[in-house]
């Protein structure tokens, strides 16, 4: 993310380190995640300055840091005016959050590399320590349009039904800071998009080529998890008709808590 400046205990100083572009210095910290020799996350955020007006005789600097905790990062600036660009490495089984719902919990591995701003929204949703009015409203299975692997049918129309959950984000009494485009991979079966800028939101249950890249991907259901999702799509629903679409709602909503991982406490 440009104009972020994260702070944290130096694995290799800048001011000796100095590399050509924002990402050869995650690549950098990336190779240290995990680590040749023993395996273990030595780096897990690093920060640039490659912006040659402001940076001046600091230009090319690229700091590798280790975060106390890298789903709560120790931020120093942020804004328009900060010279800096930083960026988070989530080793094996980081980054991880949870959606905890009455129907068992859908941990979703988060995206940095191709979404930031979307992995920061949820490291300040963890801050909050509260999601009260995120929920599911919608849920359509893959009828005969999908195989279970999320294939689509030869010679099928693409839904109804659509093969998605869809929810919100938006937590009560908190404003939403519209999340820009970022650009992460098609929707794939396990996707989690933003639809449009948020709070809105969507997983897939089924792989969506028809809609090219129309959706920002920020993370992904691991597969484990995916039951849960297709058991939603049974609850009891009602069609209704949105911008000339056929849509599934669900009669009751289902309300869900965010979690940093399956060992930590709900929030």
């Amino acid at each position: 993310m440009e104009g972020l400046e994260l702070w944290g205990p130096a694995v290799k100083w800048g001011s000796d380190h100095r590399l050509p572009s924002a990402a050869a210095c995650c690549a950098a910290c990336k190779a240290m995640c995990p680590h040749p020799k023993d395996g273990a996350c030595r780096c897990d955020s690093w920060v640039f300055c490659g912006d040659e007006r402001k940076c001046k005789d600091r230009l090319g600097e690229c700091w590798l840091k280790k975060q106390k905790d890298v789903m709560a990062p120790a931020v120093i600036a942020k804004g328009e005016d900060v010279m800096w660009t930083s960026g988070l490495i989530f080793g094996k089984g980081e980054g991880i959050v949870g959606l905890e719902t009455n129907l068992g919990t859908l941990h979703i591995q988060l995206l940095p590399g191709c979404a930031p701003r979307s992995v920061d929204h949820f490291i300040e949703l963890l801050g909050l320590r509260n999601c009260a009015g995120c929920r599911f409203y919608r849920a359509e299975g893959r009828g005969n349009v999908w195989d279970a692997k999320g294939d689509h049918e030869k010679n099928v129309a693409f839904g109804p039904p659509y093969a998605l959950l869809q929810g919100t984000l938006e937590v009560d009494g908190v404003p939403f800071k519209k999340i820009p485009r970022e650009a992460c991979p098609a929707v794939k079966r396990g996707s989690v998009a933003w639809v449009g800028s948020g709070p809105e939101f969507l997983i897939s249950l089924a792989d969506h080529e028809e809609w090219r890249d129309a959706y920002t991907v920020f993370g992904n259901v691991l597969p484990m998890d995916m039951a849960i999702a297709e058991e939603m799509t049974l609850l009891p629903t009602s069609t209704d008709v949105w911008s000339n679409v056929k849509v599934k709602v669900l009669k009751d909503p289902v309300y869900f808590k965010v979690k940093r991982s399956s060992n930590a406490s709900a929030v």
